[in-house]
């Protein structure tokens, strides 16, 4: 069993294109599609894989677009290890405007998952061995899942001596960081919603992100920004990095390259700081490419001279 474990229990068929000027009503002519195998866990193990950590996807997928995304991974080398369902893997589009480089992405629910299709990822967590020291869950969760699967993969995971790392949102998150988690990566808007407070200033989003690992709820909490950077809070105390200055191509799956940046170094051994350095990095990379693309490795040591950790 390889050392990191990502699971996308709702990973989908990433369409993207560009476009003058979205629009009502009238027809929108597109550049040709983009398609890539997507899904925040599937993004954050082809990075990992380019970066050539050692890290294994599983997934759960069905139906004809479930095939195609399979055979996608296969192509970029991605090891992968597929939970069949009986349900049809969706598809998500971004329709990215020229004229004013925002990013339109619309996100479809997913097929229902059975209790046997989730159930069998857990039990596929509970049988590997060796146990993988990193264990990266990240994305929504599709219907049927019940809202505290996350969390008991964090039951499993801690049974297990495994660390485990979680991108979701929501009643997911938040049942999630009630059990305790080694790393939360929220957004802004996500660290909010789970606070009920509006968090206007960086203290605020510093005092809420400490308050997560105080409470014993996450041992790090990785705060994304968006174009503001990153926030990297732990009991050792509070590291910030500003974004880096890139000309942007599209920001789609920037947030799952900087997961994969930030396990990648910590699976390493590095520090905190370096840690950031390399997420932030990976997540600036992720910009420079079209659609869901996703950054590349020599983009990513390029950049990592440019990040700058206060």
């Amino acid at each position: 069993m390889p050392a990191i474990l990502t699971i996308t229990l709702n990973p989908a068929l990433d369409v993207w294109t560009s476009t003058a000027r979205v629009e009502p009503t009238h027809k929108l002519r597109c550049a040709a599609a983009q398609i890539h195998p997507g899904g925040g866990g599937i993004n954050v193990a082809r990075v990992l894989q380019r970066l050539g950590a050692d890290c294994l996807a599983l997934f759960a997928a069905g139906g004809e677009t479930g095939n195609v995304l399979r055979r996608m991974l296969a192509k970029e080398q991605v090891p992968g290890h597929c939970i069949p369902i009986a349900g049809e893997t969706r598809e998500s589009f971004t329709a990215h405007e020229t004229n004013t480089g925002r990013d339109f992405r619309f996100v479809l629910p997913g097929p229902e998952l059975a209790a046997g299709e989730w159930q069998a990822c857990l039990d596929f967590v509970l049988s590997c061995a060796p146990v993988p020291r990193f264990i990266v869950a990240s994305g929504s969760l599709p219907p049927g899942v019940p809202v505290d699967f996350y969390a008991r993969l964090a039951r499993i995971a801690r049974s297990r001596g495994a660390r485990f790392v979680l991108d979701a949102s929501g009643p997911a998150l938040a049942a999630a960081l009630a059990e305790g988690v080694y790393l939360a990566k929220p957004s802004l808007g996500e660290l909010r919603q789970l606070t009920g407070a509006p968090l206007e200033t960086e203290a605020q989003w510093r005092a809420a992100a400490a308050g997560l690992v105080s409470e014993g709820r996450a041992q790090i909490v990785a705060l994304s920004l968006g174009e503001q950077g990153a926030l990297l809070v732990a009991k050792e105390g509070a590291l910030r990095a500003p974004a880096v200055a890139v000309s942007v191509s599209s920001t789609v799956g920037a947030g799952d390259s900087f997961l994969a940046g930030l396990v990648h170094a910590l699976d390493r051994g590095e520090t905190l700081k370096e840690a950031l350095r390399r997420a932030v990095a990976a997540g600036a990379a992720a910009l420079l490419s079209e659609g869901t693309a996703l950054g590349r490795a020599e983009d990513i040591e390029t950049l990592l001279a440019a990040v700058v950790i206060a």
